[in-house]
């Protein structure tokens, strides 16, 4: 199999994470158990083989870096788990757009006299064959700008972020017309608060319960939570949280899901605290709480390097517009909603050339 070309748009904690997954597996072995990956072989590509070509930021304290050196620049502040080489990928500046909101201004530093490159071009210059979108939560005209760029320079397109274009019937038109794959939105964790959430509100259900009621309230002290101050960059990011978990229950329960503050000393750690009360058999009522304590960033890189692979395998064989079975299975608002378990069974299926999409 030839190597998967990559490049990404914001080199935030989430970048770091995944370019240091890469690395610290790069030698494993077929078969092997890698926590978080679906396998070391998916669909014949290795870990190994992802190839990062291009990178795009904003931070002048990260462009014109090598991006081996601009994962782990402030204000980046996730665990380091492994030494990364240097990659011959220089960090070039993008276009600011809306990326920026009222909280992040302040601590990440734009030079003005930085020109940004022309994206599409340095694509196509690298021979990119896949674009990730890691921008901050509420970039709406910088999502759709580097989506667009990824269909001029004939990319496949993966959106970590909760901005609805790959789940969005006009954006889905677009990638199936170029026939190009796409992948999204709003990336799932390995173990995160909305798929524990989910798991929840799923056994609960089986088991009979009639839920009443339910909220995940998440803090953290990294860059996205900070920018998560900002309540108007949040309506999609709630709406796709809640919808996650209310996909999974079969009638109306009021639900408030999403993040709640900023805790600066707290970093790349997030804590979600998870509340579910409903009743069981004789109309006695029941309650669950729940905390969960991760390192916020590693918990989502694995399953981005499945959903890269997963794209790959669709570019291979020729199969343009959005990837449901992936979609629902490594993010939050994919297209079509489907259990974890269904989903999981369906990129088996894809994998195997069961399934087109």
């Amino acid at each position: 199999m030839s190597k998967i070309n990559v490049a990404i748009v914001g080199v935030g904690n989430c970048a770091s994470s995944l370019v240091q997954g890469i690395e610290y597996y790069k030698d494993a072995r077929e078969g092997q158990f890698v926590p978080g990956l679906m396998h070391v072989n998916f669909g014949g590509y290795h870990i190994r083989d992802i190839n990062f070509v291009a990178a795009f930021d904003v931070d002048a304290n990260k462009v014109g870096r090598d991006l081996s050196e601009a994962i782990f620049t402030p204000p980046n502040c996730t665990a380091k788990f492994s030494d990364v080489p240097g990659l011959g990928v220089e960090v070039t500046k993008g276009p600011v757009l809306d990326g920026l909101g009222r909280y992040l201004k302040p601590v990440i530093p734009v030079d003005p006299t930085q020109k940004a490159v022309e994206i599409s071009e340095v694509l196509k210059d690298t021979d990119a064959k896949i674009l990730i979108s890691y921008l901050p939560v509420g970039s709406y005209e910088a999502s759709r700008f580097y989506a667009q760029q990824a269909i001029e320079a004939r990319c496949g397109f993966i959106n970590c972020i909760p901005e609805f274009i790959i789940s969005s019937k006009e954006w889905g038109k677009r990638f199936t017309d170029a026939s190009l794959p796409c992948a999204g939105d709003d990336i799932k964790s390995q173990v995160g608060a909305t798929i524990l959430h989910r798991t929840l509100a799923k056994l609960l259900i089986d088991r009979g319960v009639k839920l009443e009621e339910s909220y995940q309230l998440n803090i953290g002290g990294n860059s996205d939570f900070l920018n998560m101050l900002e309540e108007e960059r949040l309506s999609s990011k709630r709406v796709s949280k809640t919808e996650a978990v209310a996909s999974q229950v079969p009638y109306e329960v009021p639900l408030r899901i999403g993040p709640s503050d900023y805790v600066p000393f707290l970093k790349d750690n997030k804590i979600c605290y998870i509340y579910i009360r409903g009743r069981k058999f004789g109309d006695v009522p029941l309650t669950l709480d729940v905390k969960l304590s991760v390192e916020d960033s590693p918990n989502s890189a694995g399953v981005v390097i499945d959903a890269i692979r997963a794209v790959k395998l669709a570019l291979d064989r020729g199969v343009g517009g959005p990837l449901l079975s992936a979609s629902a299975y490594f993010f939050k608002h994919p297209p079509v909603q489907m259990t974890d378990e269904e989903a999981k069974l369906a990129v088996e299926e894809f994998i195997a050339g069961k399934r087109e999409r």
